[in-house]
């Protein structure tokens, strides 16, 4: 979790909102104020000086067209340039939304939102207002999302690599196993990139039904479809200007991979039920942890799609072999769970350290952050030590992964209580649950039913 700094206005004209983010935005900002209407905003912002602005688009008019929203985004930015506005729109109002981020707004939040996307935003641009401010500090708390280099050769390469093509447009695939930050790495590339100051737009491709594929990443007209009762934008216009990552590319079906070809060759869309291309400028960021040149050989993957998205390569390597780098990670994670869940603990003692280096961590950095969260939970000393780590046979601390689509637990309690726990953090988020536990998806709604969750 981000350290508890910074100020964010609300402006929201819906009671449950306005509480429901008085709840959980003080665990991400210092502080936090909440306005019914834009009537007293600009008083507000003279008063409580924020540093970003999360402003409804729509509040109790006769009018419901936006515009109120475009229109008190541009008023706070020309009052107070460097405040930065996040927008908070409804689903039918994304162009609106896009309309105000060409208008100078930071992001925009659709309704009813996921609180994960919802803090990064926030954080991103009360990070960036306070750096333009002059408020941050000087050596601020590496971020939850930021990426950890560590000192194996490997990641040093990688670091380099990165550093060149940061600036350019490259269009780069990042290959490596579950659980080893490819999602980080693409975020780190964004913001190193000349387009940082634009949307980073995240997909799950495999996570898209084939009949929404379409629709998703192109958007679609009024009344393409029995329930298209707005235009939509997809994400390849949401993305224009900033970077489109494509997360799980390799579990496109191929007869969707030429759609998705000829969007990424010739730059531009056509939504779905229409008839006119929009250009879209984008930097494009593939990721996946299947061998797409082996699906190439085997037909699953087109070969002329490969060679598009693989301009540079990036191969992330797996915790086992960097091992250098496991206890400086677990440190880092143990002083951020430690935070998070207010507890005395400081560091590692040498029995811990050799468990840890020790395990095959075939979840990878996903699988040590868990389990060294789970063992801040738990543990009442000071330090963290061999005992607080339950160790299998084969010398892994205890844990649960996905290896061939099967979780595998030291206990079915055990798993049943990690399972409950992954969802209670992730808010019922079934990808995140699955990503904090290392297994797939399907393997997740199995685990659920079972234990009757």
């Amino acid at each position: 979790m981000t350290s508890r700094k910074g100020k964010i206005l609300i402006v929201d004209d819906n009671a449950g909102i306005r509480q429901a983010l008085k709840i959980l935005l003080p665990m991400h900002f210092a502080e936090v104020e909440a306005l019914p209407s834009p009537v007293t905003l600009v008083s507000a912002l003279e008063r409580f000086r924020p540093d970003v602005v999360l402003l409804d688009m729509n509040f109790n008019t006769s009018i419901n067209t936006g515009n109120e929203g475009l229109y008190w985004a541009g008023e706070i930015k020309k009052m107070m340039p460097e405040v930065e506005v996040v927008l908070f729109t409804a689903y039918a109002d994304i162009a609106l939304a896009v309309e105000g981020m060409k208008r100078g707004a930071f992001d925009f939040i659709v309704k009813p939102w996921d609180n994960e996307k919802l803090i990064e935003v926030l954080t991103a641009a009360r990070d960036k207002a306070r750096k333009a401010m002059g408020r941050e500090e000087c050596h601020p708390e590496r971020s939850e999302g930021s990426m950890f280099w560590g000192t194996s050769p490997a990641m040093a390469t990688i670091r380099k690599t990165l550093d060149k093509i940061a600036p350019t447009d490259a269009t780069v695939l990042i290959t490596g196993e579950n659980g080893t930050g490819k999602d980080v790495l693409a975020r780190e590339i964004h913001a190193k990139s000349l387009r940082s100051g634009k949307p980073m737009v995240a997909v799950d491709a495999g996570a898209i039904t084939e009949t929404l594929f379409e629709s998703e990443l192109f958007g679609h007209v009024k009344g393409a479809f029995t329930d298209a009762h707005t235009d939509h934008v997809g994400k390849f216009e949401q993305a224009d200007g900033g970077t489109l990552f494509l997360d799980e590319i390799g579990n496109i079906p191929l007869h969707l991979q030429a759609k998705l070809l000829r969007a990424i060759q010739s730059r531009s869309i056509v939504r779905v039920g229409g008839t006119l291309a929009t250009p879209v400028n984008i930097r494009l960021i593939c990721a996946t942890n299947m061998d797409l040149e082996a699906l190439v050989r085997e037909g699953r993957f087109r070969e002329d799609l490969y060679y598009r998205i693989n301009t540079v390569h990036i191969a992330l390597p797996p915790l086992r072999e960097r091992r250098e780098d496991i206890v400086p990670l677990s440190q880092l994670f143990l002083e951020r769970f430690a935070r998070k869940y207010h507890r005395p603990l400081t560091g590692l003692d040498d029995s811990a350290k050799a468990v840890l280096e020790s395990g095959r961590w075939s979840g990878n950095i996903r699988e040590l952050q868990n389990c060294i969260e789970k063992a801040v939970i738990l543990s009442e000393a000071k330090n963290l030590s061999a005992r607080d780590f339950r160790v299998d046979p084969s010398g892994s601390a205890s844990r649960m992964t996905g290896d061939a689509g099967t979780a595998k637990a030291v206990s079915e309690a055990e798993e049943e209580r990690m399972v409950r726990d992954a969802m209670e953090r992730s808010n019922g988020n079934i990808s995140a649950a699955a990503k904090m536990l290392g297994v797939s998806r399907p393997t997740l709604y199995a685990k659920l039913k079972k234990y009757g969750l």
